[in-house]
């Protein structure tokens, strides 16, 4: 009887001291931000960037979707933001297993380097090791979305028997932003 409450006595020191070490590392003050930037225009550390809404994203999706479909392919399509992050990925229907990575990738090269893949493609002559970059793919189907000249977006299509069919598409869901 004497181990049993010795024992019971241990296991609830042992209790206590974690309880109290849990609820010691839970009430400390969180760290305070090293520097807090006032937003404004006038502060030259701060940039503003265009980005595509959901809405616009959906609908240069679907107008190249349907663009497609009026000539009876069967593709996918990808909208990514300026950083390659997807916004928008449609399968359409009988669209290819492959071809929805294919055209997130088209779509991350387009905007990469604000340039048709079709275009960029053609530089793989002249520097082949461009392949090698993670996460793009040089076949013609991607095309840059802009504004003020610079890449805000990039529309990729995989599917089409051809990279030129593919592109003829992403750049109708472009001109669908300009609508």
């Amino acid at each position: 009887m004497k181990k049993i409450l010795i024992g019971a006595a241990t296991a609830a020191v042992v209790a206590a001291g974690t309880l109290g070490a849990v609820s010691a590392n839970a009430s400390a003050p969180a760290a305070a931000p090293a520097v807090a930037l006032k937003a404004d225009a006038a502060n030259e550390n701060l940039q503003q960037s265009t980005h595509l809404t959901i809405e616009a994203a959906t609908k240069a999706a679907q107008a190249t979707l349907d663009a497609a479909e009026d000539e009876n392919q069967r593709v996918s399509v990808a909208v990514v933001d300026r950083n390659g992050n997807s916004i928008v990925t449609l399968r359409g229907d009988g669209a290819g297993p492959q071809s929805y990575e294919s055209a997130e990738r088209k779509a991350f090269t387009a905007v990469s380097w604000n340039a048709p893949t079709s275009e960029l493609a053609k530089r793989l002559a002249t520097a082949p090791n461009l392949k090698d970059i993670p996460g793009t793919l040089f076949l013609g189907g991607g095309a840059p979305v802009t504004a003020k000249g610079a890449p805000i977006a990039g529309i990729g299509v995989a599917g089409a028997p051809s990279g030129d069919l593919d592109e003829k598409f992403a750049r109708a869901g472009v001109e669908a932003l300009d609508k």
